[in-house]
């Protein structure tokens, strides 16, 4: 997501969305309006991300998610952590 405004990230990920609401999956958003930008950002934002994914029974990959620093972080807690893996 580094890079991009929340708009383009939503944008992104609508089609993915829809595809796995039909498929009967439940969505926990990754995307944090309130989000306080102070210290450490990238950190701070990768240890939502996680806390997400400890509430979750499966994680879905983008494309390209081996290209984002934090996804390679959170595709390594799920494998670590036995959190089922989706990808495009």
């Amino acid at each position: 997501m580094n890079g991009k405004t929340e708009g383009e990230i939503r944008e992104e990920r609508e089609p993915v969305i829809k595809r796995l609401l039909k498929d009967g999956y439940e969505i926990i958003s990754t995307i944090f309006p309130d989000f306080i930008s102070k210290g450490n950002v990238p950190v701070k934002y990768l240890a939502k991300s996680i806390e997400c994914i400890s509430d979750a029974d499966c994680v879905y990959f983008m494309e390209g998610w081996q290209d984002a620093r934090g996804c390679r972080v959170e595709h390594q807690v799920c494998k670590e952590y036995g959190i089922e893996i989706l990808k495009d």
